[in-house]
């Protein structure tokens, strides 16, 4: 188990039943970046490869 599955198993156990819109996560995105500039660049990564998850099924 990685350290970040944590924070992933609380996401899950706190707000597993909610539906959320992806307009909703980038918003929150864009505010956690605000709020802790230095993780600019995962939080990026992470955007895109969500952004793109579909991209691989296709070739």
């Amino acid at each position: 188990m990685y350290f970040t599955d944590r924070g992933i198993e609380e996401l899950v156990t706190r707000r597993g039943e909610e539906e959320v819109s992806m307009t909703w996560l980038a918003e929150r995105l864009r505010e956690f970046v605000d709020l802790n500039p230095d993780f600019e660049i995962p939080v990026d990564r992470l955007a895109t490869w969500l952004a793109r998850l579909d991209d691989d099924e296709e070739e």
